[in-house]
């Protein structure tokens, strides 16, 4: 990758790196857990190909961004406040967001909080309002819990309540994570495994879901992550790709490497109540949503969440679900997901 500017962007006193390619309209670019700016690299390129300004950002927490420690510091106020911090920083009124996992909800929460800001929103893997802070579309009003059947994105029911619901059946890794260090330590021991494993699970070769494997009594999270059928490199992710990503993530501290991701699991509550005062509100900019069609996330929603979904989005122009990919859809199918991406882009 070539002609990539490199910048730092204060948000808060949380410094966040930012990566910068092309000229153009700003597409701002959020990635989720476990992600990099680096994880939008076939789409940089795309799009400043196209006349755009690709921006993909460190999460706070990740990578070459800070890594505050506090789990209060990344609540969706927050990140939300890094979005208008870089868009600050590069003098834009207006930008097109691109998120996915954390980052769809990331630029969906900025879309409905700031909509003066969003010229259009992209979610990627994650609908609006089922992340797991989210109340799955249902809005403001009373549901009682015989009526919904889906196991978290509940308007009737905080994140850690879901959480718990489902721990006493089964390991359940968002339940996990709540446990303050414990997730810390496992990985600080074993971060390319960890890492390699769950880059393996959520794709379309992999299958977070199954739980065929599982040792009776597991005592981490990497006890459950089914070990890759084959090594490195591959389609999706080389030898190289996979070493940057390791790199990244293990400079900093000791127990600090995956404190992003874990620290966005343990807001989950936080957020949920600071949803409230926004569970009516609906897309109103210019919106897509793209997911690979074997997503661990599109099998854990119900049925009936693409509809609801649709409800809420006033200007919803197209939803791909694109064959053969997983959770890391715009790496595993990235001129698919370029071609629906820019197809959007286009008809704004």
């Amino acid at each position: 990758m070539t002609d990539i500017q490199h910048v730092s962007v204060n948000s808060n006193g949380v410094h966040i790196h930012a990566a910068i390619q092309g000229e153009g309209p700003i597409v701002l670019l959020c990635h989720g857990m476990p992600g990099l700016w680096y994880s939008w690299r076939y789409q940089m390129q795309a799009l400043a190909d196209a006349g755009y300004k690709a921006v993909a950002i460190d999460q706070r927490g990740f990578g070459q961004s800070d890594r505050p420690t506090k789990v209060a510091d990344y609540t969706s106020k927050h990140t939300v406040a890094d979005v208008i911090a870089v868009l600050d920083h590069l003098q834009a009124e207006q930008a097109i967001l691109v998120g996915t996992d954390f980052g769809a909800a990331q630029v969906y929460n900025c879309a409905v909080r700031h909509p003066d800001r969003v010229r259009a929103v992209v979610g990627i893997a994650c609908p609006y309002d089922f992340d797991f802070s989210g109340r799955g579309c249902a809005g403001s009003s009373a549901v009682s819990s015989g009526t919904i059947t889906r196991t978290f994105a509940r308007p009737d029911m905080s994140p850690n309540e879901c959480f718990a619901a489902i721990a006493k059946h089964q390991f359940f890794y968002a339940h996990y994570y709540q446990t303050p260090g414990m997730a810390e330590k496992e990985f600080a021991a074993k971060p390319a495994e960890f890492l390699q494993k769950l880059f393996w699970n959520l794709s379309a070769d992999g299958n977070l879901l199954d739980q065929s494997h599982w040792p009776e009594n597991p005592q981490g999270y990497c006890d459950v992550l089914k070990s890759p059928d084959r090594p490195l490199p591959w389609s999706w992710l080389s030898q190289e790709d996979f070493d940057y990503y390791l790199e990244q993530f293990c400079d900093a501290e000791s127990k600090k490497e995956f404190i992003g991701g874990i620290n966005l699991y343990r807001v989950a509550d936080e957020n949920w109540h600071i949803n409230a005062q926004y569970a009516d509100a609906n897309i109103t900019q210019p919106s897509m949503f793209i997911a690979g069609e074997k997503d661990a996330v599109l099998l854990m929603i119900d049925e009936q969440a693409l509809e609801a979904f649709k409800s809420r989005c006033d200007d919803l122009r197209d939803i791909a679900l694109i064959e053969g990919a997983g959770h890391f859809v715009q790496m595993e199918k990235p001129e698919q997901t370029n071609a629906v991406l820019l197809k959007f882009l286009e008809s704004l």
